[in-house]
């Protein structure tokens, strides 16, 4: 049996596919729990995520530029963060529980409320498009009042 196994996974990887994926990881869900999963850890190590090229992987290059030119001319607003729409989060309980919600349709656009926390928990609204065959963040919006 384990020999069985090893081969098929030595074939998925030989044809590019993993056999054992039991869901399609190209969802608006799934790459937005990729993304906070990535973006807070890279927050915790202190370093801008912003600036990491590795946001490319899960932002529209459009939405990064603009937010890494308003960085370059002191735009951005200091008291939340753009992606998470507060000053200060928990990185260690939002890393635990990042809770995409159920996704909306509306033409070519996903939107999707995402909370974060078990405690103090605070909710996103992510929209994503398709871009180059992978879903992409475009913008997010708060779900608190206007102030």
């Amino acid at each position: 049996m384990k020999r069985f196994l090893s081969m098929i996974a030595l074939c998925a990887r030989l044809f590019g596919h993993n056999a054992f994926a039991s869901e399609d990881q190209n969802t608006p869900d799934v790459r937005a729990r990729a993304f906070y999963t990535w973006y807070l850890r890279t927050g915790a190590d202190l370093s801008f995520p912003l600036l990491k090229n590795g946001i490319f992987d899960f932002v529209s290059k459009d939405t990064v530029t603009r937010l890494r030119d308003d960085y370059r001319h002191n735009r951005l607003p200091e008291d939340v963060d753009y992606f998470l729409k507060v000053q200060d989060e928990d990185d260690q309980d939002w890393l635990s529980h990042i809770t995409p919600h159920q996704v909306v349709m509306l033409g070519e656009v996903a939107v999707l409320p995402v909370t974060f926390g078990s405690k103090n928990q605070t909710s996103v609204v992510v929209f994503m498009r398709k871009i180059a065959g992978a879903w992409k963040i475009t913008k997010v919006d708060s779900t608190l009042d206007y102030r």
